[in-house]
């Protein structure tokens, strides 16, 4: 596995230029993720925030720009190589057999298994030690169809972290998810970049959650960066009335001193 320092990014963007016909989704876009931050990437539909994270996993080549996933460009990995360093979450999962809870994060060891090896008892209980901290032990037994969506949402999130990647994508991580879980998950994510450098790229709709969790944000219009840095330095009135098109309201939550975002009242 290769080594990053800590000054080296694990994620660095430069210029990239993706799309899916001839006209581009992403238009320049470059930034840097630095292990152990939690990088957040916001904009309206159709900014091209799933479009990025297509592309720091390796499953869309950019049309111009560079990709480097630590320290090295991403066109240099082949697939397994790649898994073991960076793991994705897309915003739907769709399960096509009847596997279990564990069944399904088990696979996350994928990329560390060779041929025709099955997990260990090692693989097994990194697998469970994921579990864990989703809060899913309890459900390790449990067909995964039989599950809310919430639930499922964090069979996933923990399949990617028994991968034990250096970097994980997450596109739209709290979808479906009580206000509970979504603390919950931030908080394991936070206990992982602080105590395992793990970098942590997520595309979200919710501004508040971004405003509250992130440590660097990332705003988007029509596939261009707007403003990149902290939230208090991204996320404000006029930036987002500029992105957004619509007055917004941006104050201070009185218990945490966070930012907190609200669509302005219509009169």
């Amino acid at each position: 596995m290769s080594t990053i320092t800590p000054k080296s990014p694990a994620v660095r963007v430069t210029g990239i230029r993706a799309g899916y016909t001839a006209v581009d989704v992403l238009r320049g876009v470059s930034f840097a993720v630095d292990p152990g931050e939690i990088f957040a990437i916001v904009g309206p539909n159709g900014s091209g925030k799933s479009t990025i994270l297509r592309v720091l996993g390796g499953t869309m080549r950019p049309r111009a720009g560079t990709v480097e996933i630590c320290g090295r460009a991403i066109e240099s990995y082949d697939r397994r190589s790649l898994a073991k360093l960076a793991a994705s979450v897309a915003q739907e999962n769709i399960v096509a057999f009847r596997f279990t809870v564990l069944e399904i994060v088990l696979m996350g060891r994928a990329p560390h298994l060779g041929a025709f090896r099955f997990e260990s008892h090692a693989d097994v209980a990194i697998a469970r030690k994921a579990l864990a901290g989703f809060d899913l032990l309890e459900l390790a037994h449990r067909h995964v169809e039989e599950l809310s969506g919430g639930e499922r949402k964090r069979v996933f999130l923990a399949r990617a972290i028994a991968q034990e990647p250096r970097v994980v994508l997450l596109d739209e991580p709290t979808a479906y998810l009580d206000l509970r879980h979504v603390a919950g998950i931030f908080a394991h994510f936070r206990e992982l970049a602080t105590e395992g450098g793990l970098a942590v790229v997520a595309t979200l709709h919710d501004l508040n959650a971004a405003a509250a969790y992130a440590d660097r944000v990332l705003l988007l219009k029509d596939g261009a960066a707007v403003a990149a840095g902290t939230p208090f330095e991204v996320l404000t009135e006029e930036n987002l009335r500029h992105v957004y098109e619509t007055e917004v309201y941006v104050g201070r939550n009185p218990a945490t001193g966070a930012l907190a975002i609200f669509p302005a009242a219509r009169t």
